[in-house]
C-alpha cells in the first residue's frame, strides 16, 4: 500500500476521522473476536471482513458518504514488482521517445542520451546514433522490445523501464467491505457491485 496515498486520505479525512492499520489479529483481538469478548455491542461481526490489507475508519459520518468518498478516490501509481500487468507495452523500433510511443511523436520529445546505458543494463538492445536514442533500425525497421504482456507478474527490472517511461499501471482505491453501526449495533457488508444496505439520510 503506497503511504503518499494513505497521507492524502488521512488529510481528507482528519476533521472527523481516524484511519487505523495495524495487524490484523491484534486488531480483531482488540475489537473483541465474541459476543463476550467484544468492545461495543455486535462489533465482534466485523472481524470475519479483518483479513489481508485492511484498515479501520472510526467516523460519525453516514455510511454513504465515506462509500461515495472512497468510490471517487482512485490514484494511478506506478507499478511495482508482482503487480500484474493489466496491457501489454512495447517500446517501437527508431528514435526512442520519452513515453514510448504512448504520444505522437511530435508531441514527444527524444528520450535522454544520459538514459541511454541504464536502457542497455537493463537488458534493452539501445545504442546512440547522431545524439539521440535508437532501438533497431535508424528509419523505425526491425522489432520493438516487449517490457510486458498483458497478464505478467512484473519484475524489478520491468518496473524501473516502466518507469523510466511514465508508464502508470497501477491504480491505488480503497474499497470499503462493511461497516459497524453503533446506533444499531448491526453489521453491513457492502456489496462490490452496489450499495445496498447503504440508507441515504
Amino acid at each position: 500500500m503506497r503511504n503518499s496515498h494513505l497521507k492524502t486520505v488521512r488529510r481528507e479525512l482528519r476533521e472527523d476521522s481516524r484511519l487505523f492499520f495495524g495487524k490484523t489479529k491484534l486488531t480483531a483481538k482488540a475489537l473483541g473476536q465474541t459476543a463476550e469478548e467484544e468492545l461495543a455491542p455486535g462489533i465482534h461481526r466485523l472481524t470475519p471482513f479483518l483479513t489481508g490489507s485492511v484498515g479501520l475508519l472510526l467516523t460519525n459520518r453516514p455510511p454513504h458518504a465515506v462509500v461515495d468518498f472512497f468510490a471517487g478516490l482512485t490514484k494511478v501509481d506506478f507499478a511495482r514488482a508482482g503487480a500484474v500487468a493489466p496491457r501489454s507495452f512495447t517500446i517501437p523500433p527508431g528514435v526512442v521517445y520519452s513515453t514510448a510511443g504512448e504520444v505522437p511523436a511530435e508531441n514527444d520529445v527524444p528520450l535522454e542520451h544520459t538514459i541511454e546505458p541504464e536502457l542497455r543494463k537493463l537488458g534493452v538492445p539501445t545504442r546512440m546514433r547522431k545524439g539521440k536514442v535508437v532501438l533497431g533500425d535508424d528509419d523505425g525497421e526491425g522489432d520493438g522490445y516487449l517490457i510486458c504482456k498483458e497478464g505478467d507478474v512484473l519484475d524489478s527490472r520491468q518496473t524501473r523501464l516502466l518507469k523510466l517511461f511514465s508508464i502508470c499501471m497501477s491504480e491505488f482505491r480503497v474499497k470499503v467491505v462493511a461497516y459497524w453501526s453503533a446506533a444499531s449495533g448491526e453489521v453491513t457488508e457492502i456489496k462490490a457491485s452496489s450499495m445496498e444496505g447503504i440508507e441515504k439520510d
